[in-house]
């Protein structure tokens, strides 16, 4: 008799599926308002190594953290017209608090531009106070009506970073830094991921900004999923909240603002574009746990074999973890790890201490072979290395294998509709082809130039449109 799969096969459902490595590896479940979510202990030690890649990158651009309120009056989010229309439909609003009404609802912060250009505009008074480079981590709230665990919750983590500057040039210049250095570096080199940097059209652009750059990744069922944006702001909050600076000449100018940000649905991209049938794959430079040494037995010398083996490799720097728990069935706890997807699994039991060998089981390529115990200390680095390059060429392989270049609507709504990304001249599909991508569930992610740079404008000549389904 056939033995039912751990997980539904991605094939059968992709959805389902999904559903399943999420509950079955421990990383989140479902909270207890509807739409939001109790990130487990092993999704959150994800985040935690996400939060410090990135917020390494986010301080070598000079920018600090700081914190601001989670709850923001209502009043400031009818500073900037077009940021509050963005947003309404998925405020929470805070109207009663220590058993009275309020004299002024409060908002959940759906995203903190109101805020903190608030202060914004009590710490600028003159250019030696700029740029001022401002990153926070934290959690926000948008009413969620179809969640989905990382990808849509009601409430989520992320980082937002803040900037005003003294020039258009310098914010914009500042935009596409963390566009580029900062998000696509962290995706493509620890993420593993190959994501398509573009600029957001029109249509899609971040509520009150001038310029959305956008990294757009291609997922396991061929839909995109937006990884990560950086807002060009112009003045427009400026204005909102006189955010003025006194310049070298003795002149009051507005400052120049950027936002940026990238969520836990990072986790949730990792889930769909590197997991398999078999569970999760965690890239190795991102994995907390990079290597288990797993005792098969509980024999004396294999258990001392085992936590030995675990001191030298943690000393030789790999995060390893020593699974030394015997009472579990082997065959189950080998499972469990392979759903978590840690890179490498390394198996002693009594018959390999006879051959001086453990066996390697490489969680990405697949597969198992004998390796000298002697060996292994030098061999991992190697290993993980070799795995991380491997996921990040199968993403761009599957990427690169289901986008087509089209040249007219029905062909672009065809490719999307088939589980597949198009490519067509924005100048063939315009704003009025972008409007009735919308009865096919299809979008444009974003537009590139010709030769897969950023464009400059909305309109550069060569611009070629990105269509997907999305999440």
């Amino acid at each position: 008799m056939t033995k039912a799969p751990v997980l539904t096969p991605r094939a059968d459902d992709f959805p389902r599926w999904y559903q399943d490595l999420i509950t079955k590896a421990e990383l989140a479940d479902n909270g207890p308002v509807r739409g939001t979510m109790v990130i487990r202990p092993y999704g959150y030690g994800l985040w935690e190594r996400m939060q410090s890649e990135m917020d390494a990158r986010i301080k070598e651009t000079g920018t600090q953290n700081a914190y601001f309120p989670l709850l923001i009056p209502q009043s400031y989010l009818t500073r900037e017209a077009d940021h509050v229309e963005g947003f309404a439909p998925e405020l929470a609003v805070v109207t009663h608090g220590g058993g009275k009404e309020l004299e002024e609802p409060a908002v959940v912060r759906p995203t903190s531009e109101m805020i903190i250009n608030d202060y914004f505009s009590k710490w600028v008074q003159s250019y030696r106070d700029l740029p001022l480079l401002i990153n926070q981590w934290a959690n926000v709230v948008r009413w969620e009506l179809r969640p989905r665990l990382f990808l849509r919750t009601s409430e989520f983590l992320w980082q937002e970073g803040h900037t005003a500057h003294a020039t258009y040039e310098e914010a914009r210049d500042f935009a596409a830094h963390i566009h580029r250095q900062v998000y696509e570096d962290f995706m493509v080199n620890v993420l593993a991921m190959d994501v398509v940097p573009g600029r957001k059209t029109v249509k899609e652009r971040f509520a009150g900004a001038v310029n959305t750059l956008t990294l757009e990744g291609m997922m396991g069922d061929g839909k995109a999923l937006q990884m990560a944006t950086s807002h060009e702001l112009g003045q427009n909050f400026a204005k909102a909240f006189n955010t003025r600076y006194l310049s070298k000449d003795g002149k009051q100018e507005l400052v120049w603002q950027t936002s940026w940000g990238s969520t836990t649905r990072m986790i949730g991209a990792l889930v769909m574009m590197h997991g398999d049938d078999n569970g999760l794959r965690v890239p190795p430079r991102l994995a907390q746990i990079q290597a288990v040494v797993l005792a098969i037995k509980g024999d004396e010398a294999v258990l001392a074999t085992v936590r030995e083996l675990g001191d030298r490799l943690k000393a030789a720097g790999v995060r390893v973890q020593v699974d030394d728990r015997t009472d579990i069935p082997f065959g189950r706890r080998a499972v469990d790890w392979e759903l978590k997807g840690v890179p490498v699994r390394i198996e002693v039991g009594p018959r390999d201490l006879e051959n001086g060998t453990a066996m390697l089981a490489r969680r990405i390529p697949g597969g198992k072979e004998p390796v000298s115990l002697d060996s292994l200390v030098s061999l991992l680095p190697e290993v993980l290395e070799e795995d991380q390059a491997l996921l990040l060429k199968q993403s761009r392989e599957r990427r690169e294998s289901r986008t087509t270049e089209v040249a007219t609507f029905e062909e672009a709504v065809e490719a999307a509709t088939a589980g597949g990304w198009a490519r067509i001249p924005w100048a063939v599909l315009g704003e009025e082809g972008e409007s009735k991508l919308a009865d096919h569930a299809a979008t444009v992610r974003c537009l590139v130039a010709e030769d897969g740079s950023v464009p400059d404008a909305d309109d550069a000549p060569g611009n070629v449109a990105v269509v997907a389904r999305a999440y």
